[in-house]
């Protein structure tokens, strides 16, 4: 999820050889012998992350440590290493060309620069590595990229307001920070949909950082000069979790707002459901670490596997809610549905 870019606390850290240490930015992984079991070599695995802070961050993180557990007992994996840069892009490259000087087979990479990492990425893949990217992805051509559609993430949650409202109606738009990638894309998208309504006006343009409480600044001071909106079209979690938060607070009309898995706002909407209060919301599911490095060992093993891997989002209504919301959770983590193995292995081309 996108909020992680901006929760995350920024470190720039010195450039130099990386050893296996916390303070170099390294996390030590399982460990592991240095031999497959089976006809193909055990791989030394790399994951590459622009920092490791934020919940969705660590979520992935389980995940795939969990999976590359499976993978060290089928002999497909000897070793697995996480690189931290701490939100430092020049980090990210430092690290990844050490990678490359340390002969790993496999690099998964979730980037803090669509550009600015290519040239290394490059640099890995000639050298015979083979790297995925998740998430965050790069231009390159020469990896394999595993991501979402976020221009059709705005343009489903546009149509289900749109139709939910019959067409007509008052509604604020709340996005991200002004010029971010992604929430440029979903607003794109989202835009795209509304045009087919033209009943709908969109009555305030609303920009925020992916955080709560700054994102409840902003909803208050919007809705106080549009007090009398029919729905609101949010893009991110906190930013659903702010404008329902101020709706309840205020005991004001329970309005249409779109979302995402954020655990507060599905506990606001689970809480409010019986009240009236609906939503469609979506997710970055924390599995396309998963499926980057399920196609990048299956690659690394010889199959064919797509350079492009766009995974479907995964839809959240009044009717599944109760699957995703965790009340035994924290606020800020983003629950989702575990991908059988089955899935994954049609994404990757298996």
């Amino acid at each position: 999820m996108i909020g992680r870019f901006t929760r995350a606390i920024v470190a720039v850290t010195a450039l130099g050889t990386l050893t296996a240490t916390a303070a170099c930015g390294v996390e030590s992984g399982d460990g592991g012998s240095s031999g497959g079991t089976g006809k193909s070599k055990a791989l030394k695995v790399g994951w590459s992350t622009i920092y490791l802070t934020p919940s969705w961050m660590q979520q992935t993180d389980k995940m795939i440590k969990d999976d590359v557990a499976k993978l060290k007992q089928d002999g497909k994996v000897a070793d697995y290493q996480v690189f931290n840069a701490n939100g430092d892009t020049s980090q990210q490259i430092a690290q990844i060309r050490a990678m490359i000087q340390q002969k790993y087979d496999v690099i998964l990479v979730d980037a803090g620069s669509s550009t600015a990492l290519n040239s290394a990425l490059e640099q890995a893949a000639d050298a015979g590595i083979t790297v995925a990217n998740f998430d965050s992805l790069v231009t390159s051509e020469k990896v394999v990229r595993v991501g979402t559609d976020q221009t059709e993430w705005g343009r489903m949650m546009g149509q289900w307001l749109g139709d939910t409202l019959g067409g007509k109606g008052k509604i604020i738009a709340f996005n991200g920070p002004a010029g971010v990638a992604v929430s440029e894309q979903r607003w794109k998208g989202a835009e795209e949909a509304l045009k087919k309504y033209p009943g709908i006006k969109v009555v305030s343009n609303v920009h925020s950082e992916y955080n709560l409480a700054p994102a409840a600044q902003a909803f208050a001071s919007a809705y106080s000069a549009n007090p009398d909106i029919d729905g609101v079209f949010s893009q991110g979690g906190a930013l659903s979790a702010a404008a329902l938060q101020t709706l309840v607070k205020q005991k004001k009309k329970l309005v249409p707002i779109t979302g995402e898995n954020y655990n507060g706002f599905l506990k606001l909407w689970q809480q409010n459901k019986d009240a009236g209060f609906s939503s469609l919301s979506t997710a970055q599911p924390n599995y396309l670490g998963v499926i980057a490095l399920r196609a990048a060992v299956a690659k690394a093993g010889g199959a064919t596997v797509p350079n492009q891997i766009t995974v479907p989002l995964p839809r959240i209504t009044n009717e599944n809610l109760a699957q995703y919301v965790k009340a035994d959770q924290p606020d800020d983590s983003y629950p989702i549905q575990d991908l059988p193995q089955s899935e994954i292995d049609k994404l990757i081309g298996k």
